[in-house]
């Protein structure tokens, strides 16, 4: 879409833990048959392989989950503070309930490897380089499944993807 312009990754002037951490992100992929979307909290940005990378977080259990695993793409989508509503039902409706598109409302963009939101003012496009699943045994700090999974289960895949564009709002 015109109104965004590209830009090297290294030229993001946005801090990477306040849009994944509190600004949050969609994690958007086409099913085929539709595009559908989650809400991200957990990741971070930086260089793996002397590429620029994103380090995502899905629980196997997301309707997301599937897609993403079966693509090479998918989209982040950052959204002004106007949109968190949006965010909020993308966390907590699923995909295979809802049609997250129609309830937010939000403009598909299709124009790039993978889609993303016309509403959004930062969005990254990433390729798929190397999937994990977390689990117990490799977690250093133990007091941390305390909080995280004390009974073991609902663990993460993280994912470490290259940054193949990055789009900011003009």
């Amino acid at each position: 879409m015109s109104n965004f312009r590209e830009i090297p990754a290294n030229e993001l002037q946005e801090n990477a833990c306040k849009l994944i951490g509190k600004d949050w992100g969609l994690v958007t992929v086409d099913t085929k048959e539709k595009v559908n979307m989650m809400t991200v909290s957990w990741g971070g940005m930086g260089i793996m392989w002397n590429k620029p990378v994103t380090f995502t977080f899905i629980r196997p259990q997301r309707y997301t989950f599937s897609y993403l695993e079966e693509g090479e793409y998918f989209g982040i989508s950052f959204l002004p503070q106007e949109y968190r509503s949006a965010l909020a039902l993308c966390g907590k409706e699923s995909g295979r309930d809802i049609d997250k598109v129609k309830e937010t409302g939000l403009t598909v963009v299709n124009n790039e490897k993978a889609p993303y939101f016309a509403e959004s003012k930062v969005v990254l496009i990433c390729r798929k380089m190397y999937a994990q699943d977390m689990d117990s045994q490799s977690v250093v700090d133990k007091s941390v499944l305390d909080c995280y999974a004390p009974d073991g289960s609902d663990w993460h895949k993280m994912y470490i993807s290259e940054i193949v564009k990055v789009l900011v709002k003009e």
